[in-house]
Formats: structure tokens, sequence, C-alpha cells
């Protein structure tokens, strides 16, 4: 049956909710974060809106962050944190 082939991974889903909702929680709402810059750059290419995508892409980044500090996962945690300040110093450039 097409659901005991993913019992592994809705299992997997709900013991990440249980060990840490509030984690879960942002990592979702990062996750829509991204999906939605990236529907939106996507879709008003060649002018997407970047001075509203912006400080949405690093908000998001920085939830991503803190979610990888909270698992002590140093490569996420790293890769969150150098997208956040490129992204940060690219909006503070754009801005000036």
């Amino acid at each position: 049956m097409i659901l005991d082939l993913f019992k592994p991974t809705f299992d997997w889903i709900k013991d990440d909710f249980k060990s840490n909702r509030i984690r879960f929680v942002v990592e979702l709402f990062a996750w829509a974060i991204s999906i939605g810059c990236s529907l939106t750059m996507a879709l008003t290419v060649p002018n997407p809106p970047l001075l509203a995508l912006y400080p949405v892409w690093i908000t998001g980044c920085a939830l991503y962050a803190w979610a990888a500090w909270t698992r002590k996962s140093f490569g996420m945690l790293a890769n969150y944190l150098l997208l956040t300040t490129i992204d940060t110093i690219g909006l503070i450039r754009m801005l000036t």
C-alpha cells in the first residue's frame, strides 16, 4: 500500500514535531517564506520586487539559522548565518 511506503517519513515528521514544536513551526514558516520568495521571483522576472523580497528572505534565513542552532547543526547554521549576512549587506547596499 502507498501509505506503507511513506510511513517512515510520516513517523519522522511526527517525532520531529514532538521533539520541539516551536522549532517545527518556525521551520515550516521559514520554508513557506522560501517558497513564497522563490515563486514571487520566478513570476516577476526580469523586475522582481527586491525591496519587498529581501527583508522577507532575510527573515526566513534568520529563522532557519535559529532552527539549525537548536538542532546543533553546524553546517546548516553556518550556511544560514552566511546567507543572512550576505543578503543583509545586499539590502543595505540597495537602500543606500
